[in-house]
């Protein structure tokens, strides 16, 4: 298997509880942080220049557990939370969107994380941070849930957890668990500079750990993709890296059927890509049957 891919069954909504189980032995388990994104009522300003904010829950690896199992997928999420209300709403957002969140853990000293952000006119996201410590940095490579990792046919992880301990050896312990269990190990580098003490320690960071990945989102190339009206592009990224991790735990042939793998890319772009159509990123993750009807509408034009 290649060390990195460049570019970028449908189910019931989230409450109906006569959702199937499931497939376990498809299991895709993300680790890191999960957290509450402040995003504007309004598009196209500045921070300061919002007259008010919407909260949405968000962090790139809760993202992508809640689009494998929105697309129909079995997800389940590791990380930790503040033992506050925040951090109980994301629990049970997890729980809603039929993701297992019994690796969650929640810490009494630390809040969950916020994080406000908007795109503004040019074009460029702008992002400031609350999290000096939050609970996610705080989870301890013992607070693991071994048995979960175990479990996972991909283990997907990004670079924020990297940043300070305990986190960044809770981090690596897990993708050792994980690699020794056979699973595909995932990482999207996922890079935010105002949370790192430097670029060059972000730089190093980051690469620390790039050679031990079987999958990373790293973006070149290029194929089909389809046209909207973009509201908000956060969480898009994370779409699209869910929507081809969960046709990869489908089908790991993908990776020697060219044919196949464009597909489930074209696909996956079509995640991110309805993705922006709403705000937040949780909030705006498509469904399988969504994602389908915009391909066909797409491909029949």
């Amino acid at each position: 298997m290649a060390g990195n891919l460049t570019t970028g069954g449908g189910k019931d909504l989230p409450g109906d509880m006569n959702r199937k189980s499931a497939n376990t032995d498809s299991l895709v388990v993300c680790f890191g942080e999960f957290l509450i994104d402040f995003v504007p009522t309004v598009v196209g300003v500045s921070l300061a220049e919002a007259p008010a904010f919407q909260k949405a829950p968000g962090g790139a690896p809760a993202n992508v557990a809640v689009c494998v199992s929105r697309l129909g997928g079995s997800s389940a999420f590791i990380g930790k939370v503040g033992d506050d209300e925040f951090g109980h709403m994301l629990a049970n957002i997890l729980k809603e969107n039929y993701v297992d969140n019994t690796g969650m853990r929640f810490d009494q000293s630390a809040r969950t994380a916020l994080a406000f952000v908007t795109l503004r006119a040019d074009g460029e996201r702008e992002f400031l941070f609350f999290r000096h410590p939050s609970a996610d940095m705080r989870l301890h490579e013992s607070e693991l849930d071994i048995n979960l990792i175990n479990k996972a046919k991909i283990f997907h992880y990004g670079s924020i957890s990297l940043i300070k301990e305990p986190c960044k050896s809770a981090q690596l312990a897990a993708m050792n668990i994980a690699k020794k269990s056979g699973s595909i190990l995932s990482y999207d580098p996922n890079l935010r500079l105002p949370l790192w003490p430097s670029a060059e320690a972000a730089r190093e960071g980051i690469m620390s750990i790039w050679e031990q990945a079987d999958l990373i989102k790293a973006f070149k190339g290029r194929v089909p993709g389809i046209k909207v009206k973009a509201v908000d592009t956060t969480g898009a990224g994370d779409a699209f890296v869910g929507g081809l991790l969960s046709s990869l735990a489908s089908d790991l042939n993908l990776f020697q059927d060219e044919k196949g793998l464009r597909e489930a890319l074209a696909f996956a772009n079509a995640c991110g890509a309805l993705t922006v159509t709403g705000r937040g990123a949780i909030p705006a993750l498509p469904t399988k049957q969504a994602v389908v009807d915009a391909l066909t509408k797409y491909n029949a034009s």
